[in-house]
């Protein structure tokens, strides 16, 4: 019996122990407190976070601000059995792992399986999803698929971000900070109420830091850094008692590389050879100026990628940027059978990078005149989707959600390859992809009170959708003609027996059962389907690649929880666990690994196998005298691939048999490791944080607040085929910070960020690994005028 097994069953069996009445509750606690009740919208309705039979946390602006979590990542720590990480090349692109669920993939033919949410309106792509929190309500995460109300592209769970609304009275804030490596943010809000029926709001921020990077070959002192800067404007409509119309529209603009980085001498070395480390430990020592190095023979300014590429991208410097406009409306209608919203959202996404891949490793990639391994990029993303919901109570004992969606996205994106060998440099290919994506659904959900303490709920929702790619191969006079039969386009595609167009119907049940024990007491068991789209493995080159944009299925995840949410000891004690079995059909698994004849980067999605996980997630917050609060949040998992394809059986025997007559033909690919076995599930740690913070009063106007965060992953693998440099070793991690407030609105708070610089090695990519942020310091000075005071 795995050690996830006993904990669960130990869990459950904690969910008959107590089950003793709550004490009557406790006044409420204050704005920051982790205890402090949160409405959330998890079931598409508003409810008390308590009382959702769902896998769900959630936190308050206020709770957020005590953190110091300023963008989605910062969430990390605080949800059991969710990993988050900059994606490799892309400081702008969150890769969450939910429950061993997750994707590393930005290119427009993958779809992420942690769905991101900005007031209930759905972000398709990955490309830009680590979201500014600069004028948050509340941020809720939900685990396990949510297929019912949420729809597809949620197997793994939903990151739903509510944003404020307009007040009906002036007040706001205002924001600056500065930190390490140049860092510094201004943030600001002001709530402007034209009249007592129309109330707007005004909302910007800009942050800056000169990153933690320095490149001893080329003098560059800034790689890795970050810039950023948004405003938003919305506006609430109370045309009458019965109907409210929400508007707003948004802009950011997000520069950051995640460019490979090396401690000097440090662990990531450690796949390379004695002699690979001196060399690059020789050229860099003595003059690295921050915490990482970065060594490379490659300055892209000016036109570097001229004579290699075609049309823009063959004018961008090395980076990263990305421009974002969003527009919702949610008109809100109370009629006399429910409250009918008409929710419409448009995003128009614009991104440019230019991103070696290998820069940064011993030869003989260092000094290649346009990189090791580059990828430029020129990408337009467009999705519009309508929603018409209804909510209601058809009596005092029946609740209902239903609704109809439709959603459309258009992308088109112009990339190349280039891949170099010292002096020698290769185009692997040019061209520009397009492909659509088109869904309709109808969902409902209902719930049944009966014996005052049961609740039944049953729900579905039944999804049509289809997709279509179309390749035309750039005239580069690097490559063949367009047409050539080696260079990637839709006609060579499809003459390859790959179909160009994919649709999907499937309907996505959910039941549960919840029974309230007590007010504060309540138990639940559900059973959840959710899908996520399939797609093409788009980003093939070299010989042969028109036959290499294989399409892969849709992945199908049935999940099976059994749920304690509870609150003691007048409500200074809060425990909430769940066990699950989540059992996911067709697992999408993105693979990049060196190909050993031509030395270039070779990627490959395929459905490789099933995955079957099984675990607890436990949430327990403790106020045991006011103003002290502790906490803690686990997840244990048990992870593991079932119904391996033939394909991968067959490479084993491949790579085991060539590793008898000393070679390695196939192995390190896709899920089988170098020595020919199937490597652990990829990103499925256990999790474990633990933390507190006190106030000290003096007197009734001023509050100090230290806070500590200690977040400990255990052993696990970040690269699919679990080579030896993805079999990272457990890590500890220490966030800090202490906060001044006074009842005057104003507030002076000073954090750190990883404070003991510790080095987590977070993705791999060709056997090269990627790493965290290191240590950061900030001090921010806020003050809060008007009602927000």
């Amino acid at each position: 019996m795995s050690r996830a097994t006993r904990f669960s069953l130990t869990a459950l069996g904690s969910l008959i122990a107590l089950t003793a009445p709550a004490a009557p509750a406790q006044e409420a606690t204050s704005a920051g407190s982790l205890l402090q009740e949160i409405v959330v919208t998890a079931q598409r309705r508003e409810e008390q976070v308590q009382d959702v039979p769902i896998a769900i946390s959630a936190f308050s602006d206020a709770q957020l601000e005590q953190l110091a979590v300023t963008e989605t990542l910062g969430i990390v720590k605080l949800i059991p059995n969710l990993l988050g990480f900059n994606n490799t090349g892309l400081g702008t692109a969150n890769g969450y792992y939910m429950r061993g669920l997750g994707n590393t993939e930005s290119i427009a033919t993958f779809d992420p399986p942690v769905g991101t949410y900005v007031d209930e309106v759905f972000i398709s792509r990955q490309n830009a999803n680590n979201l500014g929190l600069f004028d948050v309500d509340r941020l809720e995460v939900l685990r396990g698929p949510q297929g019912a109300l949420f729809g597809r592209n949620t197997t793994g769970g939903a990151i739903n971000v509510i944003l404020r609304k307009p007040a009906q009275e002036f007040g706001g804030y205002l924001e600056a900070g500065f930190g390490q490596f140049g860092a510094w943010n201004v943030r600001g809000s002001a709530d402007l109420p034209v009249s007592d029926s129309f109330l707007t709001k005004v909302s910007v921020y800009a942050t800056q830091d000169d990153g933690y990077v320095s490149n001893p070959v080329t003098g560059e002192d800034d790689l890795n850094a970050a810039e950023s800067l948004g405003a938003r404007l919305a506006a609430r409509w109370l045309i009458s008692d019965s109907l409210t119309w929400d508007l707003a529209a948004q802009y950011t603009k997000d520069e950051g590389a995640n460019l490979l980085n090396f401690e000097l001498g440090g662990p990531q070395l450690a796949a390379d050879s004695p002699a690979a480390i001196a060399s690059v430990a020789q050229r860099c020592r003595g003059v690295v100026t921050k915490s990482r190095f970065y060594c490379t023979g490659l300055r892209q300014t000016g036109t570097p990628l001229a004579g290699l590429l075609v049309n823009e991208k063959a004018s961008l410097p090395l980076g990263n940027e990305v421009e974002n406009w969003m527009f919702t409306s949610n008109i809100g209608w109370d009629t006399s059978v429910g409250t009918v919203n008409f929710i419409t959202g448009y995003v128009d996404l614009h991104q440019e990078f230019a991103l070696d891949f290998f820069n940064g490793t011993p030869a003989p990639f260092v000094g290649a005149a346009a990189g090791g391994f580059t990828i430029a990029n020129v990408g337009d993303h467009r999705q519009v989707s309508q929603e018409i919901k209804l909510t209601g109570d058809l009596t005092d004992n029946i609740r209902y959600v239903a609704g109809v969606y439709y959603f459309r996205e258009k992308n088109e994106t112009d990339f190349g390859d280039i891949f170099g060998l010292g002096a020698v440099t290769l185009v692997l290919e040019d061209r520009i992809l397009k492909n659509e994506a088109e869904a309709w659904a109808a969902y409902t959900q209902w719930d049944f009170t009966f014996a005052d303490a049961w609740t039944l709920t049953l729900g579905g929702r039944f999804t049509d959708e289809s997709k279509e790619i179309d390749f035309i191969a750039n005239a580069n006079p690097m490559l063949g003609a367009p047409t050539s039969a080696n260079r990637v386009n839709s006609a060579n595609i499809a003459a390859a027996g790959i179909p160009l167009e994919q649709s999907t119907s499937l309907f996505t049940p959910r039941v549960a059962l919840k029974w309230d024990i007590s007010n504060d007491v309540n138990v639940f068991a559900s059973a959840t389907r959710g899908f996520k789209s399939g797609g093409w493995n788009a980003r093939a080159t070299g010989a042969g690649a028109p036959s290499l944009i294989l399409p892969f299925d849709p992945e199908i995840a049935w999940s099976y929880e059994l749920g304690l949410r509870s609150e003691w000891l007048d409500r200074r004690l809060r425990l909430n666990l769940t066990a699950f079995q989540l059992d996911v059909e067709a697992l999408q698994t993105p693979s990049a690994f060196t190909n050993p004849t031509t030395g270039a980067i070779t990627f490959i999605t395929r459905n490789f196998s099933d995955l079957e996980n099984k675990g607890i997630e436990a949430e327990l917050i403790f106020s045991p005298i006011d103003d002290l609060t502790l906490f803690a949040f686990a997840g244990f998992q048990d992870a593991e691939y079932t119904n391996i394809a033939a394909s991968i059986r067959q490479q084993q025997a491949i790579c085991l048999a060539a590793l008898a007559m000393g070679a390695s033909t196939q192995c390190s690919q896709g899920i089988v490791n170098n020595l020919g076995g199937i490597a652990p599930p990829v990103r499925t740690p256990d999790t474990l944080t633990l933390g507190g913070n006190y106030t000290f009063r003096f007197g009734d106007s001023l509050a100090l607040t230290p806070n500590i965060t200690w977040t400990r992953f255990s052993d696990y693998n970040v690269g699919t085929n679990g080579s030896p440099v993805a079999l990272v070793d457990g890590t500890d991690t220490f966030d800090a910070g202490v906060t001044l407030a006074a009842d005057a609105g104003w507030s002076v708070q000073a954090f750190c960020r990883n404070c003991n610089n510790e080095v987590q090695i977070v993705s791999t990519l060709s056997e090269l690994p990627y790493v965290q942020d290191p240590r950061t310091w900030g001090v921010n000075f806020k003050y809060n005028f008007g009602v927000r005071k």
